[in-house]
């Protein structure tokens, strides 16, 4: 019998599918890299865009001008404390329509108790207690939409909803339809001092933002938010009480929204019913714009922050440059929908959910 030896016949070239495969994923991977930094390259090409509009048309700098960098800062402080809840909420599957008003609503309370309190206790005693009593009472409507939609399954829209016409109507109620003057010289000084020239209310957003990221992203309940909003049928499973939870993070969204009241209210020596009813679509263009999927289950503070910054950049940025306000708007609707485009796209590349 002869021996078939093999060893040096030629073989036929193999295709080279594994190295192709390799090259998809490393692509798929850049792009979920740039689509989870989309809210930071907005804000990096508006910076850039409205720099080179400035100095070409004016002759000046636009990002290195301290008055700018305030101005934006502070632009972005009240929407943020919003967006702060609103991510919380969003991240679990729902969203919050009420935040606007209860901020209104948190603000005319401020008002008033800080007015009642100025002539039996010292200023910042007073200011304490209005600022307990107004973050306390906008717990309330985030009770009650907890309870809406944990406890009667209402569906989120719908119950933060009929909280918001709720809390609009018990605002102007007891501002009286106007607006509440406070004379208290030390929450006057809260809301517009500065040290080393930043401003006071800068500075407490920024400690409670590293709050709330630490709460995200370090503790139970974060990671249980993230796990009921990519499937509350596994985090049932699971042993996490979704009911609890939800009520919980319905206060949650209350307090974020009397604390952004509080802040307004020092900021201009004055509670406004109306305070946040620009501020709701705000809030959610940054959770959208930060990363945050309406979907639920994906979402992070730092993204929000860079997502309020965007908007603060585009409202304050095209007044500097002297365009219509009403540009505004157009602006942050557009990033909006680029935005919600990518997360389709990143999903749809991803395997994951996108609406039919």
């Amino acid at each position: 019998m002869k021996q078939i030896i093999t060893e040096n016949i030629p073989t036929a070239p193999s295709k080279h599918v594994a190295p192709q495969a390799d090259h998809a994923d490393g692509t798929r991977t850049v792009m979920r890299y740039v689509a989870d930094l989309r809210a930071w390259l907005f804000l990096a090409m508006l910076i850039l865009g409205f720099e080179v509009w400035s100095r070409f048309s004016f002759g000046g700098t636009f990002v290195l001008n301290p008055f700018n960098l305030q101005s934006i800062a502070i632009f972005a402080v009240a929407p943020l404390l919003l967006a702060m809840g609103q991510t919380f909420v969003i991240i679990a599957g729902g969203i919050d329509l009420s935040a606007g008003f209860v901020m209104g609503l948190a603000a005319v309370v401020a008002a008033h108790v800080i007015n009642w309190a100025n002539p039996i206790m010292p200023m910042p005693m007073a200011v304490l207690t209005g600022t307990i009593a107004a973050v306390m009472l906008a717990g309330v409507p985030g009770m009650v939409n907890g309870l809406l939609v944990s406890r009667l399954k209402v569906p989120p829209f719908i119950g933060t909803l009929g909280m918001f016409g709720v809390a609009r109507g018990v605002a102007f109620l007891l501002a009286g339809g106007t607006t509440v003057p406070v004379n208290n010289s030390f929450f006057a000084g809260l809301g517009n001092g500065r040290i080393l020239s930043v401003p006071y209310i800068v500075i407490l957003a920024a400690i409670f933002v590293l709050l709330m990221h630490y709460v995200l992203s370090y503790t139970r309940f974060g990671q249980h938010n993230y796990a009921i909003g990519a499937s509350a049928q596994a985090a049932r499973r699971a042993g996490i009480n979704i009911n609890s939870h939800l009520l919980r993070l319905y206060i949650l969204s209350g307090f974020c929204a009397g604390l952004a009241g509080v802040l307004y209210a020092a900021r201009f020596s004055a509670g406004a019913a109306q305070a946040g009813e620009p501020l709701l679509l705000d809030c959610v263009a940054a959770v959208v714009i930060g990363g945050a999927s309406l979907f639920g289950g994906s979402g992070t503070i730092l993204g929000t922050v860079a997502g309020a910054f965007v908007i603060a950049v585009i409202q304050y940025g095209l007044v500097f440059t002297n365009v219509a306000p009403f540009w505004q708007f157009i602006s942050v609707g557009v990033v909006i929908i680029i935005s919600v485009l990518i997360d389709q796209t990143q999903r749809r590349m991803s395997g994951g959910r996108i609406s039919e």
